[in-house]
């Protein structure tokens, strides 16, 4: 009885993975960035999960598989879009981002019946996942974002609630192009993988 959330931004040349160029074009950065979120949400559609909503900004493409439900992000801060998702689940649920296309349904099958939050620390210091078994926005809003310490500071937010916190794996996002290739070879038949093999190859960059 989950929902699960994957909040993302519409994969367009010159608004996501502006970090992959250099030495990636913009629009195989976007390209890139399209693997990426469909490889996330093909593994989603493949969980139990009650619900399954895109917390989108920007308008679905192609790549969204069936069973979803879209709804837009709100204006502000990602703390107060994060929040925002959350706001709008009655019940329990688990959020992820578009960065991580190695996850699996098995990773993103979570139980709350000993806890009350799950926390998926990712290895730059934030975070890829947050699980909540009662969604409470105010546990969000105010948490800095993109910072080293990030995952760290939500951590403690969730334990002054006096929250049960159980850890997910620790993950690697695709934030450079270091990222991308530590990553596709976790996952070497998945879109991703297959696609930063072409971009490598037509643009003769050195994955190591």
């Amino acid at each position: 009885m989950t929902t699960l959330l994957v909040i993302a931004k519409e994969p367009r040349p010159g608004r996501v993975k502006t970090r992959l160029t250099p030495p990636f074009s913009p629009e195989q950065a976007a390209a890139l960035a399209e693997a990426s979120l469909a490889d996330t949400l093909h593994a989603v559609a493949r969980t139990s999960a009650t619900r399954r909503v895109l917390v989108l900004d920007g308008r679905p493409g192609p790549w969204l598989p069936p069973g979803f439900d879209v709804v837009p992000q709100c204006a502000g801060g990602l703390d107060e879009r994060l929040a925002d998702a959350f706001a709008h689940c009655r019940g329990p649920a688990l959020l992820i981002g578009m960065d991580t296309p190695q996850v699996t349904p098995a990773l993103l099958t979570v139980d709350f019946a000993e806890c009350d939050a799950y926390l998926g620390p990712a290895e730059d210091g934030g975070f890829w996942a947050l699980g909540l078994a009662d969604p409470d926005p105010a546990l969000l809003r105010g948490v800095p974002m993109s910072t080293a310490e990030t995952g760290a500071i939500q951590r403690q937010r969730l334990r002054t609630a006096g929250l049960r916190v159980r850890d997910l794996p620790r993950l690697r996002d695709v934030d450079t192009a270091a990222d991308a290739a530590a990553v596709a070879a976790l996952v070497p038949h998945g879109r991703f993988a297959a696609l930063l093999n072409r971009c490598t190859a037509g643009s003769g960059t050195d994955r190591r």
